[in-house]
């Protein structure tokens, strides 16, 4: 174990006792879940969710028999919620290198099954680190979703998380998951200050390294699902980061070996049947693509793929049969993730098309 491990290990299983003892807002969210995640939220026992640490909310739609990895679970909020979520057919596997948080998680599997109704738990728990994925009893290729809150920040090797997580998921699977982000690269001296790493903050990619890590991951085409801008609250800090922007970031990375390095027009457009809990009125596959039911909605050839060679095929129709290749899609850009709130995005992408 490096010395940033033992960091992280200390400041989540022992310096933190919940959620009131964090300096800034970077392990908050502000999202408003749809109603039947809300339940399933409030459906997780108080222990656990007063232990939660996550930056915004790592939960996507169509999730019935699915089988979910989470990456860096802590006590297990997350994978509780989505055990609710999946039902008795799926199946979610948490991983967390932290003893105190599993020893929580564990401690709690078989209340949760029988809240929801289960003959047996349909959670496992898995100590490990995320840098060492392709050590653990983990099957390549047989996820269907890999979500993570607020962890991967905190991760040595990124790319090599990122790289493993491609590995594991299923041809059409996704990683959704939120994380912390900085307008430049953190100097050294910030990275070794245990409470700034502990905090998601000097452990942050700088955002346009992001995008080349993921897509040398093999993850083509990164999508902004949501962001907002991080407050930090205590002001030595404030004072220590001095001009450095940070922002909470909500992306799904989708595993497709059809994707292309561009959005490329093919004439094409979908149809949204509507009825997708939580989204029964508008599908949000991302901060650029929210689709109404009922309207034809052109798209690029990636979108099409992401809409149409997943799990969300069964609520769309398409329109047009792509035989004609029309150049670049128009009108491509992606939201500013640190732009204040309320100021006028400009094209701020990651790298890939839509952002």
């Amino acid at each position: 174990m490096n010395q940033i491990q033992d960091i992280v290990k200390t400041y989540y299983g022992e310096t933190l006792s919940g959620t009131k003892d964090l300096k800034t807002d970077a392990c908050t969210t502000a999202d408003r879940p749809a109603p039947h995640v809300s339940a399933a939220l409030a459906a997780v026992h108080d222990e656990v969710a007063g232990r939660y640490y996550g930056c915004g909310l790592a939960i996507p739609a169509v999730l019935e028999g699915l089988k979910v990895l989470d990456l860096g679970c802590g006590a297990g909020r997350d994978v509780f919620a989505l055990a609710k979520l999946v039902g008795p057919t799926g199946h979610v596997t948490g991983v967390d290198m932290t003893d105190a948080q599993l020893d929580v998680a564990r401690a709690h599997e078989a209340w949760h099954a029988e809240k929801f109704g289960y003959a047996k738990p349909n959670t496992r728990f898995v100590k490990g680190y995320l840098e060492q994925l392709g050590e653990l009893d983990l099957e390549p290729g047989s996820f269907d979703l890999i979500i993570s809150n607020c962890v991967i920040n905190l991760c040595t090797d990124k790319p090599e998380v990122f790289r493993q997580a491609h590995r594991l998921l299923k041809p059409g699977g996704e990683l959704y998951f939120s994380d912390v982000y900085a307008d430049r690269r953190i100097p050294a001296e910030l990275a070794a200050d245990p409470v700034l790493y502990g905090e998601c903050l000097s452990g942050a990619l700088y955002w346009s390294d992001f995008g080349r890590i993921v897509k040398d991951a093999g993850f083509i085409d990164p999508r902004t699902v949501d962001h907002r801008r991080l407050g930090i609250v205590d002001p030595a800090l404030k004072d220590k980061l001095g001009p450095i922007r940070f922002a909470s970031v909500t992306a799904r990375l989708i595993k497709l070996a059809s994707l292309e390095t561009a959005c490329e027009d093919y004439g094409q457009a979908v149809i949204y049947k509507g009825g997708i809990p939580g989204m029964e009125q508008v599908f949000t596959l991302d901060a650029e693509h929210a689709i109404e039911a009922g309207r034809v909605f052109p798209v690029c050839g990636n979108t099409l793929a992401m809409l149409k060679e997943t799990r969300f095929s069964p609520w769309f129709d398409v329109v047009g049969d792509g035989a004609t290749h029309y150049g670049l899609f128009p009108g491509c850009a992606a939201p500013d993730v640190f732009a204040e709130s309320g100021v006028a995005a400009a094209p701020a992408s990651p790298g890939g098309c839509c952002g």
